[in-house]
């Protein structure tokens, strides 16, 4: 039973990279524009009472608003990711492992996270055993 979670979540994992890097691109939203312009433009648009087409005009916003904020948000999470990954190669007692975290499955971040709590416990421990 572990093994198919296992399986689903790294498929699972898969999509959604594959969706935060489509909706993330430039192309997709020209796409998504071109579309909004071509919706907008339909006769049955200028048909529609102020408010139908002030809800329409808002929806095609809020769609494109969606592909910018992604691409807004990947270009972030890189930068950060960089800043992150040359902070731990500088500091040479820094662990490596956590070179690159972002290309990690949730089950290798979760057993990663498990190795720090561990540690953080027993640096608790000493410090408690010191005083």
């Amino acid at each position: 039973m572990k093994n198919i979670y296992r399986q689903t979540e790294n498929v699972f994992e898969k999509l959604v990279s594959i969706a935060i890097a489509v909706l993330g691109n430039s192309i997709t939203f020209i796409i998504a524009f071109c579309v909004v312009i071509f919706w907008l433009t339909n006769k049955q648009f200028y048909r529609q009472d102020i408010h139908a087409c002030i809800a329409d005009l808002l929806l095609g916003i809020a769609f494109l608003s969606l592909f910018i904020i992604q691409k807004s948000f990947n270009r972030f999470s890189a930068s950060l990711h960089l800043k992150v990954n040359e902070l731990v190669a500088s500091h040479e007692p820094a662990s490596n492992a956590v070179i690159n975290l972002e290309n990690k499955t949730e089950h290798e971040l979760n057993e990663l996270s498990k190795e720090y709590s561990e540690l953080a416990d027993q640096i608790k421990e000493d410090i408690q055993n010191k005083t």
